[in-house]
């Protein structure tokens, strides 16, 4: 099994949804021995955002670029071959200011693909590519957003994820999510001790 694991979070050692999407790819390879793993941490070594310069030279196929952009070219096709040979992915996703992560966002741009991941059909709608890989999502919220909650309208972390997903084909998408871990000792207590029940039987 080929797993790719991501994390986003800018927090470092102090990043729940990193602790998390280690647990998750420690419970993956203990119930497999034959696992190969590829890490990218995307906080500490950052994709570069998408730029008119490197759209205009990745659709110039007889061009020839140099420099930053042959860099950026090169980013984009590692990132996305990553992506492609990966039949598990396990994503750390830290919800900021509502949504993911900037460098989680510069990460899905660069495997949303026209022709690699997805395709438009005669009729124009959207088809997945990417379908048959397994992904895990090891959520981190620091106040409560879930069904129900007064702030459940504003999570934009966990369902743009699912819809990017989906949107690519991948429909076998577990969600790990730890809650409320910035609301006190207590509930953060809680939310990791759940959220490793749900990691203990991510192998099963």
């Amino acid at each position: 099994m080929n797993l790719l694991h991501l994390d986003s979070s800018i927090l470092g050692d102090h990043s729940v949804s990193r602790l998390l999407s280690a647990k998750a790819v420690a419970a993956l390879t203990s119930a497999n021995a034959d696992v190969t793993t590829t890490y990218r941490d995307l906080a500490t070594a950052p994709i570069p955002h998408l730029s008119g310069a490197y759209l205009a030279a990745a659709q110039n196929q007889d061009g020839v670029a140099d420099g930053a952009i042959a860099d950026d070219l090169a980013t984009g096709r590692a990132v996305l071959q990553e992506f492609l040979a990966a039949d598990t992915v396990v994503i750390g996703v830290a919800l900021y200011n509502f949504g993911v992560s900037s460098q989680l966002k510069a990460w899905v741009d660069r495997i949303l693909i026209a022709g690699q991941t997805f395709r438009y059909g005669a009729d124009g709608r959207p088809e997945g590519l990417a379908g048959g890989k397994r992904v895990i999502l090891t959520v981190a919220r620091g106040g409560f957003y879930g069904p129900g909650a007064p702030a459940a309208p504003y999570e934009h972390a966990e369902t743009y994820m699912r819809a990017v997903l989906g949107f690519i084909g991948i429909t076998d998408v577990t969600v790990v999510v730890a809650e409320g871990v910035a609301a006190g000792p207590e509930p953060r207590a809680a939310a990791l001790a759940a959220a490793d029940q749900q990691i203990a039987a991510l192998a099963a």
